[in-house]
């Protein structure tokens, strides 16, 4: 090969390595420009957990932390009678179902469908629709920024949840999280339970 040749064989080496960079380059704007929203995802009866610990082994595997946010399964606090003394529980509140934040685009199907212990997307015909932003406020997955002055020792009246009416002490409040921890008293006896600054108000002493 005479240098002629080298340099044409050169040349076209940089040409190729150009395109692939432009390629890497536009793969990369258009995961950009994809809309981060929340979609449902069915799942086999009680593989909710199995299933949202799956799919975070598929994002770690092929390396979808760019595209695949958070996963979330509903829980909702109730109150529930055990051996006789009614107790505070989490269960979940959508059997069957967790909830993705995402950026979806058709290449993510396989990934996603694929997971063990995944149906499928909930929607009609098996089609990834985002859920309807009025339906993330309901369901509480986007933390909603609310201000309460409410300090340690302070009184506040539950307004929101299983525990609506019912007033507790402060015993520690999180500015950042947007939640406050309070000692109330149910079913006899006093209880530490967590509040979210929405659940709550401060109480007329």
């Amino acid at each position: 090969m005479d240098e002629k040749e080298v340099q044409n064989e050169q040349m076209n080496q940089n040409e190729l390595e150009k395109q692939d960079d432009v390629k890497e380059s536009k793969k990369q704007i258009d995961a950009e420009s994809i809309p981060t929203q929340w979609y449902v995802l069915h799942t086999f009866s009680g593989y909710e957990n199995v299933a949202k610990k799956n799919l975070e082994t598929v994002i770690e595997k092929f390396n979808l932390q760019n595209r695949i946010f958070e996963i979330v399964i509903p829980m909702e606090d109730v109150v529930e009678e055990k051996k006789g003394k009614k107790v505070l529980v989490q269960r979940k509140s959508m059997p069957c179902y967790i909830f993705v934040k995402m950026k979806y685009a058709d290449d993510l199907w396989h990934n996603v469908v694929a997971t063990r212990g995944i149906t499928g997307f909930a929607g009609p015909k098996g089609r990834p629709l985002p859920l309807p932003e009025e339906d993330v406020i309901k369901m509480k997955l986007e933390k909603i920024k609310v201000e309460v002055d409410v300090e340690v020792d302070d009184l506040i009246e539950v307004v929101d949840g299983p525990l609506s009416g019912m007033v507790g002490k402060v015993s520690k409040v999180n500015s950042e999280e947007g939640v406050v921890t309070a000692i109330i008293e149910m079913f006899g006896r006093e209880t530490s339970v967590e509040l979210q600054f929405s659940q709550i108000r401060k109480a007329n002493k």
